[in-house]
């Protein structure tokens, strides 16, 4: 039998169906949400060979006036990983509504898919997730639809795994000169989660932040010194801050919780005077630095230089599927603390 998970109709958005209002911040990021659940949902239908009036996955789009335009199959285990929503019938197009949404799922715990999940997840703690043929699909496909349809008129959104899928697709967007709007969800940050572990100790967290930054802007300056580099004119970090990425990020969530603790940290060290330390550290990891020391890729796929940063908390959570859950993020009685953070402010 299918968990209450999978129908849309006990576990979905239902509220929005007659009711949604696309100039509503709340009602796109549920809608968001719910398309990713729709890609978890088509890969779990082709396990379960859920066809016709069986298969779950169709209500996660329908409700919402989408229809299924593509599949994004993974080649090395054939697995749904993405798909592509096109809207239908669009007659309002000053009000935020996407011709396509572009989204990808995160991992999936079941015998067929979980190998191939985890050895991406793997992947992304290597910084080698651009080299994955999943990736190469994801990017390829984004940019036919953006060369077809226009960026302006294209969403991005995943969770997790597919989170930082899109966040690396929507990176590589931006180096070509175009900018997607794009939601992640549960985005994984590659660092120690200091944001969950050290808990009620403000000034504790700040402390270790504050060392953290410190030893990797010395290091970045050492770095440059020692291979003689010089400030570069085109800085490519910076060419990103004018894409502004939603972030959807649970506090309790230790996969993300650290986005957090990254946006806030700049913010205080601005505030201490300290921003130039502040602007090489956002850019860099200590990892990131020295495998470009060693001549590897010494960027990071995970730092941003601006985002919307959404934050969810409904207390301490009792465990971490709840935390990370994609479907927390359609909750009506949604509890959230939203600001915008510009590199421009460093």
């Amino acid at each position: 039998m299918p968990s209450d998970a999978e129908n849309f109709y006990i576990s979905g958005p239902t509220h929005l169906i007659n009711a949604l209002y696309w100039s509503n911040e709340h009602h796109r990021r549920s809608v968001a949400a719910s398309l990713v659940q729709g890609v978890y949902i088509q890969e779990r239908d082709h396990q379960k060979k859920r066809q016709g009036p069986q298969a779950l996955a169709p209500p996660w789009w329908n409700a919402f006036n989408f229809q299924l335009k593509e599949v994004l199959i993974d080649p090395e285990d054939n697995s749904i990983f993405g798909a592509v929503y096109e809207f239908q019938n669009q007659i309002y197009p000053t009000l935020k509504i996407p011709k396509y949404v572009i989204a990808f799922r995160g991992t999936l715990i079941k015998r067929k898919t979980v190998l191939q999940d985890f050895k991406l997840n793997f992947e992304i703690t290597c910084n080698t997730l651009h080299r994955s043929p999943r990736f190469q699909v994801a990017m390829q496909t984004v940019q036919n639809f953006v060369d077809a349809a226009g960026a302006p008129n294209i969403w991005l959104t995943g969770h997790s795994l597919g989170s930082a899928i899109a966040l690396l697709v929507g990176k590589n967007m931006c180096k070509r000169g175009y900018f997607v709007e794009t939601y992640l969800f549960n985005p994984p940050f590659l660092s120690a989660p200091i944001e969950s572990w050290i808990k009620d100790h403000e000034s504790l967290k700040d402390g270790v932040r504050l060392a953290k930054s410190l030893l990797t802007a010395g290091l970045a300056l050492a770095v440059q010194v020692s291979q003689h580099h010089e400030s570069q004119e085109h800085d490519s970090f910076a060419m990103l801050c004018n894409w502004i990425p939603y972030l959807f990020v649970n506090p309790a969530d230790h996969i993300c919780a650290e986005y957090i603790g990254y946006f806030e940290n700049r913010k205080k060290m601005v505030e201490m005077g300290a921003g130039i330390i502040e602007r090489l550290a956002t850019k860099n990891s200590i990892r990131s630095l020295v495998s470009g020391a060693l001549g590897g890729d010494s960027e990071v796929w995970h730092l941003l230089p601006s985002a919307y940063l959404t934050t969810f908390d409904l207390g301490p959570s009792p465990d971490f599927m709840r935390a990370h859950g994609i479907n927390q993020w359609w909750n009506p009685n949604f509890p959230y603390k939203s600001t915008l953070h510009s590199y421009d402010h460093l």
